[in-house]
């Protein structure tokens, strides 16, 4: 794979159907490329890009909570901090699309491909006992009274606050035992706080039935407020199921009521205002379940509220038209939100109207109708003709068999996109002329989401997550308690995008850079170096504007969401693409043009790397020497690159090309102390991973090789094969009040596990006071007190390189305790300084043996098999580790 190709698809995120600016891109790749490029070429390459599918139905028939967040957009008068506390371009009008009469939806077809109907993925098998049964009568959803704002709370008599009958529901069915259910049978509840999905977490039982043989779980909307009336009143609660729903996996309804009224008395006057407060929201969550009992409804309610966020706080970017479309969506009837929001999560992009049935819409037809003249939705262009790109698209709706059948028609007779492909080309020659009426009269009326409303609606999902990589379902892992996000304040004085502009050149550079991952998915070489040229050029006509560079600001790490950084990701892909083609004065070309732009960017010591290995590769050795001598002397030029580089000027620099050695040549050829194994090898192929036999005679890699070696003769040490994994671990739970402090603009949404700025060097600097008093601590022995602490505030929590799961708190305890505090404090200050370079290449092996409760001793080892070589990341790290005082070897297997 080409390096850069991953970093740029992470950008990217999720692919977009339709391109707002795919005749600049079109215009763009035919004047950069050496052959004609026309426009349907474009629409060729983008074709085949997809959206994402979503076909979970725990997205669009589960529970979701409203976000918390309140963003205000920010004037350009009004530069005052806010604090904000957490837990295209033209309307489309009805006449563009057919009328209600053409869109017939009486034909019914099975289309076994793109069928809308329910899969049973992970997802759904991971959700079955969560999701909401739509013909169940139990109100069995919640929604937490701090995610709906306008609700007033009733006064309630003290009289009747201890009288109330609480219905709710058991979910989590799947995590339970398989006990059939009664209905009318007694149940009771018992507290679960070593959950680390929810601390919250109350089980369901059987009265006469053990803890440990459960029914369920309480909605934990309910159990946030139960839970501290369990634990610090010492409540009790008994109930029975009133009722059993038809669909297995649905919620199962009860009603619940305290058992224990008398304990109330005997509150005291100081806890007693708590104590009601929290019976309120229990009462006041009940109520909002009563008057919201249907969960199909969630879904069509986070999208309204990303709609809403986004228009609140960057009502700037949009025009009065597109603003007035995306507030539309809001003014839907409940089924029109729902299809739409359907249609929208799935693969598409035509769906047949025969095939579009969901229980929550009761009206279809009526639906599709009010979305096609809201724009929202189109069909097909005319009754009787297909474009030829509609055509492709519609026949991909076709299954193989109606493909088979259309082919048969046209007297031909292998894969389904073969047979698509085929029938194209024989549309286009004119050889099938029968083929548009038979597609036509075969799927009956289709529908897609229209381009305006899918470029608005990604965009606005863009500026609510800031990234590509997540979207609505990021709502859904929150309400199922797959993820849950620290809390932490978002403090926002400075816009992303200052002007529309901004916005629209950053999605013209993700939308190029699409275009370019496709392009070389297909080998179309010609419109690969298109979008080379249109990134180049880009980046240019940016650094006249203003030098782009990541120093000289606070606020740098917002210049990842600029234009000319996404261009620069697209053109390091352009590196790599000339190198695979022995094109290396093109990729000369592309690094100078760079390293020339970007002047203050951690990537200036790859570039450089890569232009000094380019220049060699063309015998330009004394260039090459004077690159990497460059690139030593720039501060931006760090970790493995600043290794690679002190070694290509040792190995091209001798005399008589240079007759001086430099001063870090006895620093870059210490000797790392190495010890030898000997293993049992399954195989011996150059390229392959190594497996050996271990003592138990079992089949192992290199690393538990080396572990059990440690483990007997080595010297009884007790490890984990972790890399990198334990270290960041370590460090998020130590830095854990440090990574979530109050920064402003690091923190923009609540779906974030880390500040934006965690892999700039603006973390250091805005937070060097708080970082420096906390690796004091370390230092002088707190660790372990603070990784305890920390371990018991945040398990199950989500956040940047935290694996709760992959490493014990004993585990972590052992390795802090051994390392040593002031060994420790290092590390953590390297990461705090510079993670972005220094989160990866650690050694493969944390060993550690305990002298006694209080001390003992650790040792880090990089294991290598015997085809393998240290790489200079790795050796960037053993040598610093040196530095710092580690135990450190290399432990090679023969």
């Amino acid at each position: 794979m080409l390096t850069g190709r991953e970093s740029l698809l992470r950008v990217i995120g999720k692919r977009r159907r339709f391109l707002p600016n795919r005749q600049i891109v079109s215009a763009s790749t035919s004047a950069s490329t050496s052959a004609p490029t026309s426009a349907s070429l474009v629409n060729y390459c983008l074709a085949k890009g997809r959206k994402r599918k979503l076909s979970q139905v725990t997205l669009l028939q589960l529970n979701f909570s409203r976000s918390k967040i309140k963003v205000n957009s920010i004037s350009q008068a009004d530069k005052q901090t806010e604090v904000i506390p957490t837990e295209p371009n033209r309307i489309i009008s009805s006449d563009t699309f057919n009328n209600s009469n053409e869109l017939d939806s009486s034909k019914e077809f099975v289309d076994n491909s793109h069928s809308i109907s329910l899969r049973n993925n992970q997802l759904i098998r991971c959700t079955e006992n969560l999701v909401a049964n739509a013909n169940a009568t139990a109100n069995d959803n919640f929604i937490s009274p701090l995610f709906l704002p306008g609700i007033k709370e009733e006064c309630l008599d003290d009289c009747d606050i201890w009288k109330v009958f609480i219905p709710t529901s058991i979910v989590g069915r799947r995590y339970g035992s398989r006990e059939e259910l009664v209905p009318e049978s007694r149940i009771r509840l018992s507290r679960d706080p070593e959950n680390v999905k929810d601390r919250n977490a109350i089980k369901v039982h059987y009265v006469d039935c053990e803890d440990d043989n459960m029914l369920g779980y309480i909605p934990r909307e309910l159990a946030k407020y139960l839970s501290p009336l369990m634990d610090k009143f010492h409540l009790n609660f008994e109930g029975s199921i009133t009722s059993l729903p038809k669909d297995l996996r649905a919620a199962v309804p009860i009603q619940i009521v305290c058992k224990n009224v008398e304990l109330c008395d005997e509150i005291d006057s100081n806890n007693n205002q708590e104590f009601k407060s929290l019976w309120r929201d229990v009462l006041h969550v009940v109520e909002l379940a009563r008057t919201n009992p249907s969960g199909m409804t969630r879904y069509q309610h986070n999208l309204a509220l990303l709609i809403q966020e986004v228009l609140k706080s960057n009502s700037h970017l949009f025009t009065n038209n597109e603003m007035s479309f995306l507030e539309s969506y809001d003014s839907f009837p409940d089924d029109s939100k729902r299809l739409f929001a359907r249609l929208y999560t799935r693969k598409g992009p035509w769906f047949r109207m025969s095939n579009i049935s969901y229980p929550e819409i009761a009206n279809n037809h009526q639906a599709i109708k009010e979305l096609v003249e809201a724009g929202y939705l189109c069909s097909f262009p005319l009754p009787n003709k297909l474009e030829d790109n509609n055509l492709e698209e519609v026949l991909d709706v076709l299954n193989i068999d109606e493909l088979r059948e259309a082919l048969r028609k046209c007297n031909h007779g292998t894969r389904k996109q073969d047979l698509i492909n085929l029938l194209i080309s024989l549309s286009k020659d004119g050889h099938c002329s029968e083929l548009q009426s038979f597609v036509l009269a075969t799927t009956g009326s289709c529908v897609k989401v229209s381009p305006l409303a899918e470029s608005l609606i990604w965009r606005a999902e863009r500026l609510f997550f800031l990234n590509g990589e997540q979207d609505l379902s990021a709502f859904l892992l929150v309400d199922l308690g797959i993820v849950k996000y620290p809390a932490y304040r978002c403090i926002i004085s400075e816009q992303i995008f200052s002007v529309r502009s901004e916005l629209l050149s950053y999605e013209e550079a993700i939308e190029i850079s699409q275009v370019m991952v496709e392009s070389l998915d297909e080998n179309n070489s010609e419109l690969v170096l298109g979008c080379i040229d249109k990134s180049v050029s880009s980046i240019s006509i940016s650094s006249k504007e203003s030098k782009s560079s990541t120093c000289g600001s606070m606020s740098a790490f917002l210049s990842h969401f600029s234009a000319s950084w996404v261009y620069s990701k697209a053109v390091l892909l352009g590196v790599s693409f000339f190198e695979r083609e022995k094109r290396y004065i093109d990729a000369i070309n592309l690094l100078k043009q760079l390293l020339n732009t970007f002047t203050c960017d951690r990537r200036r010591g790859y570039w450089s790397l890569r232009l000094s290995v380019d220049l060699e590769h063309l015998g330009r050795v004394d260039d090459s020497l004077q690159v990497a001598e460059d690139g030593l002397l720039d501060p931006w030029v760090r970790a493995g690159t600043r290794i690679a580089l002190q070694r290509r000027v040792l190995r091209l620099g001798k005399p008589p090309r240079r007759w001086k050695i430099p001063s870090y040549s006895n620093s870059v050829k210490r000797k790392i102390f190495e010890v030898h194994i000997q293993g049992r090898p399954l195989n011996c192929k150059t390229g392959m991973k190594s497996v050996f036999y271990g003592e138990d005679g079992e089949r192992c890699g290199v690393e538990q090789l080396a572990l059990q070696y440690y483990a007997g003769e080595g010297g009884g040490w007790k490890g984990v094969h972790t890399e990198s994994g334990i270290w960041l671990t370590i460090f998020g739970i130590l830095m854990w009040d440090i990574l979530f402090a109050d920064v402003p603009n690091v923190f923009r949404t609540k779906f974030q596990t880390a500040p934006l700025d965690l892999e700039t060097d603006s973390f250091y600097e805005a937070r060097k006071s708080l970082i420096e008093a906390l690796l004091d601590k370390i230092v002088n022995g707190m660790a372990e007190e603070i990784l305890i602490t920390g371990w018991e505030s945040h398990v199950g929590t989500a956040c940047r390189g935290v694996n709760w799961e992959k490493h014990s708190l004993a585990d972590l305890r052992a390795a802090v305790k051994c390392i040593g505090g002031s060994c420790l404090a290092s590390i953590c200050r390297h990461l705090a300084q510079d993670y972005r370079s220094w989160s990866s290449g650690m050694p493969d092996l944390l060993v550690w043996r305990l002298h006694d409760c209080y001390s003992g001793e650790a040792k880090l080892v990089e294991v290598k098999g015997p085809r393998d070589r240290l790489s200079e990341q790795q050796l960037a790290w053993l040598l610093f580790l040196m530095d710092c005082g580690f135990n450190v070897e290399v432990c090679k297997s023969k």
